[in-house]
């Protein structure tokens, strides 16, 4: 028995086969999936989104790795092709958890931890067999999703949080449907009315849970990575590579108006040591700081001028160094809540710890110049020495300047009459320097920035006998016109130089200023060209043209985000446990501890729950008016032995109550069809969706009168 081949049918599977190839997947053929697989696509996506803000800190090959069977699992789903089997899933995943515990030396803490999560997370995709793994795919992407506050708690971070918590509750609705699943669009705005419904209890554990100080679990020593910005020393090109970051070293905001450009001297660390080329604190700013072990606090009795005063409110930025900055020269010692700060003897705001999250504290500096104090005759010749061997030529220029001088404040104003007179430049891009690297700068390069100027100058100013050394910190700072908060950044990091003129005591020298004394009077990045594709678009700064236009209107921009931003900061995540008790006592709640406050907080929750979840549950128990008329024919009919079975519809159970076998009478029979007919016409018929389910038809329930009249004469 032959069969000839159906020729139609192959020529259809072959234009198939061509219009589609292997490795083609049009949007189309996404959008005519099964339910299934688009139900897999979605958790996909969901998923991807929860891994997206982690491939910013995960080593190259974590990322590479998830990223891949993420791509696998898209490929089997679409495809229809079968998950890989155990015996190839089970070494891969010892294989790349033996990779992490190589690449952090340890299974524990938050880089480690959240790289074994992605991983799992991703593996576990490709071992999705039951219902139960599904669920656990879900909560594992859950608690991932939490663990992107590890690394940054910006306003960008929560909108992207909430964007991926709404997707992830859609695929979750998306595998409850047992029946007709709704469109898409519906299911997302089904989670984001989920996602509002929990906003009112989400804002009273914000506002009224006990507030601790520091983590809720301890992280280890990772938690705060590194930051970039100012540390404990100073060399040749330090503060020049912080000078194109826009980052933020910290915001402060006056009490009164701002100070002038020029005194904008934001003080840091004092550095005493220099070994040749490196600028250190060195033994004095050890010994001003702690003394046999003990953290102490120098006081400082010199007079002020209170009409220079300037009162400082400071959010710091983390910086993972112990300093707290504040215009010269402080004159009290800020508050930190759990942190001990210090006002040392040079004039150093010392924390008792590293810096490692966002600060905010309040200080008064005053613009005059340092208050002199008692310094004793070894810390002043120890502020004059120099390591031997280094620098002969500044030595030798030094001896000539100290000959030529009267005292010693004309020989500083000689050295900075050289900086003027020479021809030196101020460069982000100065030449290297060798062994001697004053020598280096003062007699054969002449280009530098702020860190070659303060460094040469306070090595002539040994040389010469006179005291001296380095002070680092930040010089400026631009004030937002949207929140009118003054922003300092990293590329306002400057040096500058102190030295001892009895009887004045410390006086501030900026050697900086006599060879760029614009870069004092405003901002860095508008001194600093900035070329773009070889200046072809003309964006050299000062130049009025199309960028100039746009550079303004990209800067308005930055200052509204960076405004946004500053609020963020200030109302929550500074929301501190001395601020929740501030807004107790604004509400009138005197004395709260942890135990009344939590009191409270149950509740006003409970309330909140309640005025979200009761109008549900009654909407839910109320029903429709169209259903109560039905109802009612099933009760009476129900009195009389003919109850309503559950898997009856309305078309079967009228059929049951108008058989021939029934009890009823050939006039019940006759109105129980016209009933059921009208119900169902109203009900599931063309003008169904007119709004029948809100008000009962008039002419239903007459007939459902009539019904019950006849029902009642044929008793």
């Amino acid at each position: 028995m032959s069969f000839a081949p159906n020729t139609a049918a192959l020529q259809q599977l072959r234009s198939e086969l061509e219009n589609k190839p292997l490795f083609r997947i049009s949007s189309s053929y996404v959008k005519t999936l099964p339910r299934d697989k688009s139900d897999t696509v979605l958790l996909l996506s969901a998923c991807a989104m929860v891994l997206l803000p982690h491939f910013l800190h995960l080593s190259w090959w974590t990322s590479l790795i998830c990223g891949g069977l993420l791509l696998w699992r898209a490929w089997i789903t679409l495809r229809g092709q079968r998950l890989p089997p155990l015996w190839l899933l089970i070494p891969l995943a010892a294989l790349t958890m033996g990779a992490v515990y190589l690449d952090y030396r340890t299974w524990l803490g938050r880089d480690a931890g959240v790289a074994m999560l992605t991983l799992l997370l991703t593996f576990k995709l490709l071992e999705m067999r039951a219902r139960r793994d599904l669920f656990v795919v879900l909560l594992l992407s859950f608690f991932l999703l939490l663990t992107t506050f590890f690394y940054s708690q910006s306003i960008f971070s929560l909108l992207w949080m909430l964007a991926t918590l709404a997707l992830l509750l859609t695929a979750q609705l998306s595998f409850q449907y047992t029946g007709t699943v709704p469109p898409l669009r519906q299911r997302l705005r089904l989670s984001g009315v989920i996602l509002a419904m929990a906003l009112p209890l989400t804002l009273i554990l914000f506002l009224l849970f006990p507030r601790i100080q520091g983590p809720l679990w301890g992280l280890p020593g990772d938690a705060h990575g590194g930051r970039t910005g100012l540390s404990d020393s100073m060399a040749p090109g330090n503060i020049s590579q912080l000078a194109m970051s826009d980052d933020i070293a910290f915001r402060v905001k006056f009490t009164a108006a701002p100070p002038a450009p020029a005194t904008r001297y934001w003080r840091g660390a004092v550095l005493h040591d220099f070994d040749g080329r490196t600028w250190t604190q060195g033994e004095i700013g050890r010994g001003s700081i702690e003394t046999s072990g003990q953290w102490r606090q120098i006081s400082l009795n010199a007079p002020s001028n209170p009409g220079i005063e300037v009162h400082q409110q400071i959010t710091m930025e983390p910086n993972g160094q112990r300093w707290l900055f504040a215009l010269e020269t402080p004159q009290q010692v800020p508050s930190l809540e759990g942190i001990g700060v210090l006002l040392t003897a040079d004039h150093q705001l010392r924390a008792a710890r590293a810096i490692g999250e966002r600060v905010r504290y309040d200080v008064v500096s005053n613009l005059s110049s340092l208050p002199p104090y008692q310094v004793d005759a070894r810390a002043l010749q120890l502020e004059r020495a120099l390591p031997p061997g280094f620098n002969p030529r500044t030595q030798e220029f030094a001896a000539i300047l100290r000959r030529q001088s009267a005292d010693d404040t004309a020989l500083v104003n000689a050295v900075l009459a050289f900086f003027r007179r020479e021809n030196f430049s101020y460069t982000l891009e100065p030449p290297l320097l060798g062994k001697d690297s004053v020598d280096d700068f003062l007699f054969a390069s002449r280009a530098g920035f702020c860190e070659h100027y303060a460094s040469s100058f306070v090595v002539l100013m040994r040389a010469a006998g006179i005291p001296a050394h380095v002070v680092t910190g930040y010089q400026g700072g631009e004030i937002n016109p949207v929140d009118g908060m003054m922003t300092v950044r990293q590329s306002d990091a400057h040096a500058w130089a102190e030295v001892w003129l009895p009887p004045r005591g410390w006086v501030r020298v900026d050697p900086t200023a006599a060879v760029a004394p614009s870069r004092i009077e405003t901002q860095l990045s508008n001194l600093m060209p900035r070329s773009f594709f070889g200046d072809l678009l003309g964006a050299a700064p000062g130049r009025e043209n199309w960028w100039s236009v746009v550079s303004s209107g990209a800067a308005l921009l930055r200052a509204n985000w960076e405004a946004l931003g500053n609020g963020w900061n200030q109302w929550v995540l500074n929301y501190t446990p001395a601020r929740q008790m501030g807004l107790m006592h604004w509400l009138g709640f005197d004395q709260m501890d942890w135990r009344t406050l939590s009191m409270l907080m149950l509740a006003i929750g409970a309330v909140a729950v309640a005025s979200v979840t009761l109008p549900l549950l009654l909407a839910r128990n109320k029903s429709r008016p169209l259903d109560a008329v039905y109802s009612s024919l099933c009760a009476q009919m129900g009195r009389r032995g003919l109850a309503r079975n559950k898997y009856e519809g309305p078309t079967t159970y009228g059929r049951r109550l108008c058989a021939s076998d029934s009890p009823l009478a050939p006039q019940v029979k006759i109105a129980v069809q016209r009933f059921i007919a009208l119900y169902e016409a109203l009900q599931y018929g063309a003008e169904s969706g007119n709004g029948p389910h809100n008000k009962a038809p008039t002419h239903l329930k007459a007939q459902l009168a009539q019904l019950k009249l006849l029902l009642s004469q044929c008793r």
